[in-house]
């Protein structure tokens, strides 16, 4: 695993990211569904399982878009499923986590939540990041609809209410478009390092393309906090989110994946690597200079006598340049080594 990103708290002790599987609404308010969803999620082996807490006429006016607080009120899951839940996965040892985005729930959820998650709706919404701040709890923050300068604000808005989230790494920002499904040309996953750059934060991912390719990709480019939508399946399923969604198996295999992405990005410390010096291919496939014909005692080496050739025994080609111009003091073979102690001293003028 690798050291980046890996303090506390966005740490896993099981992934080389902390990956939250995101239920989300997938349930479709059936709450055996919501409880098969989040069993699975801790059979896949993700860090935290997350869910969304709403009551539809707190999240979308019924006047102003009826159709949307109509669908939001059809995904609802009352206090006893949502505590049901939440008790289920921390006795798995794993992170519960939720978007809350509504404060009255947030009283009687906030106990079972160790970390908690601000969707990218939320990112401008002073009110919620003041009371979530003042929790005292990590934040993980997606910045889907968002602009630099206004992620700015929200960082140092944040940092205001409490500056341990900046001073302590304790805010995870996640490289998000919020479009179901993302295409490929909007996920836009150079931000990541932008993110690294500016704010010296814990960096991430919240994708919503589809399959596992652009996870990767983000891991790659410094992505430690991975989120995605987790589903038992998407045959049949007509709701947007199981489309952008993997399955348990697919979570396994990811990361399998990233655990051997990992091991091939290594170390940021250029130098002769074990499996090199092992092989002795510094000696095998580097050259040194040799003579290319029979050169006499006295001779004055120049470039017409000298062949570069591996492997590296005698004097190293970076020193070609060195020994043009110096006599031998014995004779030298044909395609023999050139060493040191087959020369004079000194430059002939």
């Amino acid at each position: 695993m690798t050291e980046v990103g890996r303090s506390m708290p966005f740490a896993s002790q099981r992934n080389p990211v902390f990956y939250i599987a995101e239920i989300g609404g997938n349930h479709e308010g059936n709450f055996d569904y919501a409880v098969r969803l989040c069993d699975l999620a801790i059979e896949s082996g993700a860090d935290a399982i997350k869910f969304q807490l709403y009551r539809g006429d707190h999240i979308v006016s019924p006047v102003s878009s009826p159709d949307r607080n109509a669908h939001f009120k059809r995904f609802e899951l009352s206090q006893a499923q949502h505590e049901e839940i939440a008790e289920r996965v921390r006795a798995a040892g794993r992170h519960y986590m939720a978007s809350v985005w509504d404060t009255g729930m947030l009283e009687w959820i906030d106990p079972y939540i160790e970390i908690h998650k601000v969707g990218s709706g939320d990112l401008t919404n002073q009110f919620m990041l003041e009371v979530l701040a003042k929790t005292g709890k990590p934040i993980v923050l997606s910045t889907g609809l968002s602009t630099l300068a206004e992620i700015r604000e929200t960082v140092a808005f944040i940092g205001s209410v409490d500056a341990a989230y900046l001073n302590d790494g304790k805010l995870a920002l996640l490289q998000c478009t919020s479009a179901y499904p993302t295409p490929d040309e909007a996920a836009n996953l150079r931000v990541i390092p932008t993110f690294q750059a500016e704010f010296g934060l814990p960096v991430g991912y919240s994708d919503h393309t589809i399959g596992p390719d652009a996870v990767e990709l983000a891991y790659a480019l410094g992505a430690r906090v991975i989120e995605k939508h987790f589903t038992d399946t998407r045959e049949g399923k007509t709701f947007r989110d199981h489309k952008v969604s993997l399955t348990c198996g697919e979570v396994r295999l990811l990361m399998e994946r990233l655990e051997r992405a990992e091991t091939l990005l290594g170390s940021s410390e250029k130098t002769l690597t074990e499996a090199e010096r092992t092989d002795e291919h510094e000696v095998s496939f580097r050259r040194s200079l040799h003579a290319a014909r029979d050169i006499a005692t006295g001779e004055v080496l120049t470039r017409d006598n000298i062949e570069v050739l591996r492997p590296v025994a005698g004097i190293p080609a970076d020193r070609y340049f060195d020994v043009l111009g110096r006599q031998t003091n014995r004779p030298i073979e044909a395609l023999a080594p050139i060493r040191e102690e087959d020369l004079l001293t000194n430059r002939t003028s």
